[in-house]
């Protein structure tokens, strides 16, 4: 099977090139409910800043939405928005599809409905589900809609699987791109080392979901032998929470990389970025508290900004943490190079209207 016949050839040109695509948070009233005036908002941001795509429905998102029956309607305004922007260049959709292969089934057909390209196939919840089970599952998904793999890391949900797994994995057809995100180099190194062992490894787009090492991530070129020949591979983009916030800094760190790959030079400043980068996301995923705080603490930045009102979640027990609030100062006041403040303020009144 040709990959590039399951997508729309821009589509699929600018996944294998590698891009930005911010995780989409919730926003909700203070009542929790969908506060679909400033959802309607983040995606005009994303779109503005110029990301290359949004995921939507997927741990940022918050997997509630399915309990409240918001899984279709958020998927509906991103695409909506999209559609709106009526833009000149390629924007990939990637819908978030979690749970046993029934419900996968119907959150794929759901994303296909609304024109979403990718489904980013989460193997959370099914901790009892075999290795075995889980690879038929993607198979049969992929026949609804092509597959954006998805490591996820064990302190939100995900479990650890083995390399066998992944050299499986990658194997069938329907995948297309693989999110590396268990925030562990060991098992990121797993995911890519399977690519490169697969005579698929052309085809498959590999993105960065570890929001701890994103930078480090996106410079390091992979290599194997492989059967006496040397195989190359690099993490092409990266689909990711952090990104969800300060993501005009973010398209632009992303363009200096790309540069920086060509020349296969690294300059010293770039490292040091990296680390500032993390301390960052530690703070905002909350890192420091087993990832309580992960998804209020990406709320808490998007508040300040005027983007949410709050940082209210679904789940009423999900909120910062202490201290976490005053770590969201610490590195506002330690990076303000990171932040993209000055963009939101000048347009955020034009993506509330």
């Amino acid at each position: 099977m040709d990959n590039r016949m399951l997508l729309p050839p821009e589509i699929y040109k600018l996944l294998q090139e590698g891009t930005v695509i911010p995780a989409h948070p919730l926003a909700l009233t203070e009542e929790r409910k969908l506060d679909e005036k400033r959802q309607r908002a983040l995606t005009r941001y994303y779109i503005a800043a110029g990301a290359g795509g949004i995921a939507v429905g997927v741990h940022t998102t918050q997997f509630e939405i399915r309990q409240h029956n918001l899984y279709e309607k958020v998927l509906e305004i991103a695409a909506e928005e999209v559609e709106k922007a009526n833009l000149k260049r390629p924007f990939i959709k990637v819908a978030g599809i979690i749970g046993p292969t029934e419900q996968a089934l119907k959150e794929a057909e759901i994303a296909v409905k609304y024109g979403y390209h990718l489904g980013l196939l989460s193997m959370g919840g099914l901790d009892d589900w075999s290795e075995e089970d889980l690879i038929k599952r993607t198979e049969e998904v992929g026949k609804v809609i092509p597959v954006f793999g998805f490591y996820l890391q064990p302190a939100v949900g995900g479990r650890k699987f083995s390399y066998n797994f992944w050299r499986r994995f990658v194997d069938i057809p329907y995948v297309i791109a693989i999110k590396i995100a268990p925030f562990n180099r060991y098992y990121t190194l797993d995911v890519v080392r399977a690519v490169c062992e697969s005579d698929r490894r052309d085809e498959i787009a590999l993105y960065t979901g570890n929001d701890d090492n994103i930078v480090i991530d996106l410079l390091t070129k992979y290599r194997f032998n492989i059967n006496g020949k040397i195989v190359e591979k690099r993490i092409a983009g990266g689909l990711l929470g952090h990104w969800a916030v300060w993501t005009k800094k973010a398209v632009e760190l992303f363009e200096e990389i790309k540069k920086v790959r060509e020349k296969d030079t690294i300059p010293s400043e770039l490292l040091t970025k990296a680390i500032e980068i993390t301390d960052c996301n530690a703070v905002f995923f909350d890192a420091s508290n087993n990832f309580h705080g992960v998804i209020a603490g990406i709320h808490e930045v998007l508040r300040r900004q005027g983007l949410m009102q709050g940082t209210w979640c679904l789940n009423p027990e999900e909120d910062l943490s202490p201290g976490q609030k005053e770590e969201i100062d610490r590195v506002y006041k330690a990076y303000p190079h990171l932040n993209d403040d000055d963009f939101v303020r000048k347009h955020i009144e034009e993506w509330l209207s």
